[in-house]
């Protein structure tokens, strides 16, 4: 590493990694062939229950047939998973001795798929080895991994392009996950027919993903002012701060759902609005992959992993459940008013993009102003009323502490660094919205 001024130790570089991305109305009739170049002999195709009667599993299935592909499925994959959901996927890969994966699905099936494919690739490996630090060991992935092709039905966890899977672990009531360049997906199948058999409140949350993968990785912490400085690139994490490239794709992702979230929700004849969002999950993505995501999402993790009852609307689930958008998007205003203090300037171009006034504005009132541009944009979709909505009250709030605490990942990527008071605070803010 060069000699260099230093504050503290800091890192000097960052590094893009995504996946290669196909887009196109009906390319998944493609996966066939992609499967027989890669010469692929047995394939393990991964799904849910719900989508495995659904438009977009049947045609993956199509093309398999169409091209002769021999493949076993598993459509045992849970939303939402957990530490046990993914071991048993893992089990399920092991076994197979797969060659190469597909996963058809929302960000749940993808990272499972992840998984399953990063242990299958390094079988005598302890699951907690690649689970993040402090939580897991947080090892670098070294082994060779097998192709894995990613088909996404959601406009949401942008999963196709990055090197990051997400699980609940039970024990410690908490989502964590695993992060490493190496489990991205070799190639993301982006057909925006897929999104058409989506339900309204799956398009609104999974939106809600794309919005703030977007704000946080515009506005977190620059790539070099974070620390420690890697002494080996390999140990460079994927989420290194926000940087000259992925800031380009997070503004970008944030226009297109100022212009057609709306749109998608309210209507699902509208294909231009759900392509577009399709896309902009990716765009975001590709920002957030490579910049990483701060409080909103530090803070969602207890959020889902303490759920009580709460069953929301149009997910076919047989377990309480907090949709991962939701649970990033209720903090946001309070995060947002929290974090302005650093970069404002950031914070103002964000809320104008999303419709907020700021030709009177003060640089000073820039966390006000993108919080109250968020919270009228959740009223028009009829999001709910804060965290006390979806069963929490002040009582939970040192659990959620608690359980944001081991978030490190993320949580120090914010630009303004926090206390268990400060977010104490947060999480009582975010208790009501309007």
């Amino acid at each position: 590493v060069p000699e260099r001024p230093t504050l503290g130790n800091t890192d000097y570089a960052f590094e893009m990694a995504i996946s290669n991305i196909r887009y196109g109305e009906g390319v998944t009739k493609e996966i066939g062939m992609d499967l027989q170049n890669f010469g692929a002999r047995r394939v393990c195709l991964m799904t849910d229950k719900n989508l495995s009667q659904l438009p977009p599993v049947n045609a993956v299935l199509n093309s398999l047939a169409k091209y002769g592909i021999n493949f076993q499925m598993y459509d045992n994959v849970r939303v939402e998973p957990t530490d046990q959901s993914f071991l048993d996927a893992i089990t399920f890969a092991k076994k197979g001795e797969f060659d190469a994966y597909v996963a058809v699905g929302g960000g749940s099936v993808i990272d499972t798929c992840k998984a399953a494919n990063l242990y299958a690739s390094s079988p005598t490996s302890d699951f907690l080895d690649y689970v993040n630090a402090p939580i897991g060991k947080g090892k670098p992935v070294t082994v060779p991994l097998k192709p894995l092709i990613a088909v996404p039905t959601t406009s949401g966890t942008g999963s196709e392009t990055t090197g990051v899977a997400i699980f609940d672990f039970k024990e410690l009531k908490v989502k964590t996950g695993i992060a490493s360049r190496a489990i991205k997906p070799t190639l993301g199948i982006i057909d925006p027919l897929h999104t058409l058999s989506m339900p309204e409140r799956i398009v609104a949350n999974s939106g809600f993903d794309v919005l703030c993968h977007a704000l946080e990785s515009y506005t977190a912490l620059p790539y070099n002012m974070r620390s420690p400085c890697p002494s080996n690139p390999v140990s460079r994490p994927a989420y290194q701060g926000s940087n000259p490239i992925s800031d380009v794709w997070a503004l970008h992702a944030l226009r297109v759902v100022a212009k057609y979230l709306k749109r998608a929700i309210r209507d699902p004849e509208d294909r231009e609005a759900r392509a577009n969002m399709h896309l902009a999950s990716a765009f975001a993505g590709i920002g957030f992959g490579n910049a990483g995501v701060h409080l909103c999402h530090g803070m969602s993790y207890p959020v889902s992993g303490l759920v009580k009852t709460y069953k929301p609307k149009d997910y076919n689930v047989d377990h309480s459940l907090v949709p991962h958008g939701l649970s990033v998007v209720l903090t946001s205003p309070a995060v947002f008013a929290f974090t302005a203090q650093i970069r404002p300037e950031r914070h103002l171009e964000a809320a104008e993009i999303l419709g907020g006034d700021i030709r009177t504005a003060s640089i000073k009132d820039a966390g006000f102003i993108l919080a109250d541009t968020l919270r009228k944009f959740l009223f028009d979709l009829n999001v709910d009323d804060g965290l006390a909505a979806i069963g929490y009250s002040k009582a939970d709030i040192p659990a959620l502490v608690k359980g944001t605490l081991p978030q490190e990942r993320v949580t120090k990527l914010s630009p303004r660094p926090q206390t268990e008071e400060d977010l104490s605070a947060l999480f009582e803010a975010s208790m009501k919205l309007y």
